[in-house]
């Protein structure tokens, strides 16, 4: 290991979580996603590789299956890894490196900062989607595609209503119908997400947003912010707000509410086509990102899924 890169292993209890949020705060790549009050809530348990004095950190999250501990992402956290103000390669290298061999399967993201070939470790890339929106609502409109205008029209057309700040709840119940269809142990981290939102709020770094004809939702997505960032995070659409465009809607009265500032909007994700498409159909651009796999585990045990 390189001297200038000396990185220790802190249990949770051992992070001085003031050193660790002004690191994760300045860093160049930071997400809130990696703030400890965040990573408390969000995570199951987490521990942290810290360079030097919080010249850059790394959250562990991890939990526990047969009595193996192993690194996961946990829910409604679309990045990790590595966060400082010089990331190299060189870097993320030693950082993986001083993960604890007791960690035997790895499966998490790292982040946009972390874009890099390592010799000794397999990382594959993932796509995230991102639209600045530093021009106004005219020249952000232009460029979304036909469809989406037509959506947009249908939406007016039908009577739809976007209102804003209303109770949690009614995002998390839509989000919870859609998620019981293809999602498996989604209701810890739904409850965990309902306890963090007040903190949100609290610090002003959260809005909801939704479609409504009279009094029924039809589509919703709360906002996060930081770092210069909105992150579109937890969606719920009704089957009824499908044909009448509620969904490009509560997306675009995202985006006509901050257009003109020099902030991002992040998608989170997607790998998948239709979604991918969705998003891009907003005038968004493609952002790599990298993530890691990695199974340690003997042989007799590598069929363990977390």
């Amino acid at each position: 290991m390189n001297d200038h890169l000396y990185i220790r292993y802190l249990t949770h209890s051992e992070i001085d979580k003031n050193k660790w949020d002004s690191c994760i705060e300045s860093s160049t790549n930071g997400l809130i996603y990696a703030f400890s009050w965040y990573l408390d809530v969000m995570s199951k348990n987490w521990d942290a590789l810290v360079l030097n004095d919080y010249e850059a950190v790394m959250p562990l999250t991890w939990n526990k299956k047969y009595g193996i501990q192993y690194l996961y992402q946990p829910f409604l956290t679309a990045q990790s890894g590595v966060f400082g103000n010089i990331v190299t390669s060189e870097t993320l290298d030693v950082f993986l490196k001083a993960v604890p061999k007791k960690f035997q399967f790895w499966d998490f993201c790292l982040n946009r900062g972390n874009l890099f070939s390592l010799k000794d470790f397999s990382l594959f890339q993932r796509s995230n989607f991102i639209l600045n929106l530093d021009k106004s609502y005219p020249e952000l409109y232009i460029a979304y595609n036909e469809n989406i205008r037509r959506n947009l029209k249908k939406a007016e057309q039908a009577g739809c209503l976007i209102q804003k700040n209303f109770p949690v709840e009614k995002v998390i119940e839509l989000a919870s119908e859609q998620m019981k269809q293809f999602a498996h142990n989604y209701k810890d981290g739904l409850e965990r997400f309902k306890r963090l939102y007040p903190v949100l709020e609290q610090k002003g770094m959260a809005d909801s947003y939704g479609v409504f004809i009279k009094e029924k939702l039809l589509a919703s997505c709360i906002i996060l912010n930081s770092h210069q960032r909105i992150y579109y995070v937890l969606v719920g659409n009704h089957p009824d707000g499908k044909n009448i465009g509620a969904s490009p809607a509560v997306i675009d009265a995202v985006i006509k509410d901050h257009a003109g500032k020099k902030i991002t909007l992040d998608f989170e994700g997607s790998d998948i086509p239709g979604l991918a498409n969705f998003y891009s159909s907003f005038g968004s651009k493609e952002e790599k990102y990298t993530a890691i796999r990695l199974n340690r585990l003997p042989f007799f045990l590598k069929w363990l899924k977390r």
